[in-house]
């Protein structure tokens, strides 16, 4: 089944509230959305020429309070529209979680394989430190419950990265111990 392409949501959405240049845009997939959303510099710019050409949103180029000339693009009513309809529409099926990970593990046949405690040792490690990063953003993105209250969705999603990376951190262990 081919991937949906949700980068124009994606877009819409961190616009929705303000104008925002391409380089606002990619600073945010390397904070917040990044946490569980990636994707690649280019494939931003390359959406929001196609959102432009869809009248989506507007670009608005010239100099804002200072000598570098950036690109502002804003949701238009058309975009609001599309926003809203995919916000309330829903999928009857479960995304597909693509692990490599995983997928070496699926590759390894024999319990004494040298190269499954090197694998999993570093993948706690990796999931340790992702569990600690997770945690340090959830104090310092939610200092208090007004602040939940008003970005209830954004705590939902990260409270849910970290039972996620505990959960997986607990099964690590436990494959680490088993062999």
């Amino acid at each position: 089944m081919a991937q949906k392409n949700l980068l124009p949501y994606i877009l819409l959405g961190l616009i929705e509230n303000e104008p925002m240049t391409g380089y606002d845009l990619k600073k945010e997939f390397e904070t917040e959305i990044g946490e569980f959303w990636s994707v690649k510099h280019s494939q931003i710019y390359l959406e929001l020429k196609r959102l432009v050409a869809n009248g989506d949103i507007e670009s608005n180029t010239g100099y804002f309070g200072n000598k570098i000339e950036k690109t502002y693009y804003k949701i238009t009513p058309q975009g609001t529209k599309s926003l809203e309809g995919w916000k309330y529409s829903y999928e009857d099926q479960l995304a597909i979680n693509k692990d490599e990970f995983v997928l070496k593990l699926y590759f390894i046949k024999d319990k004494k394989d040298p190269r499954l405690k090197e694998l999993l040792n570093e993948q706690s490690h990796l999931h340790k430190k992702k569990l600690e990063h997770l945690n340090s953003r959830l104090k310092e993105v939610f200092p208090n419950k007004k602040i939940i209250d008003n970005n209830y969705g954004h705590y939902l999603i990260l409270n849910h990265a970290i039972k996620r990376e505990m959960e997986y951190v607990s099964w690590l262990e436990d494959a680490i111990l088993s062999i």
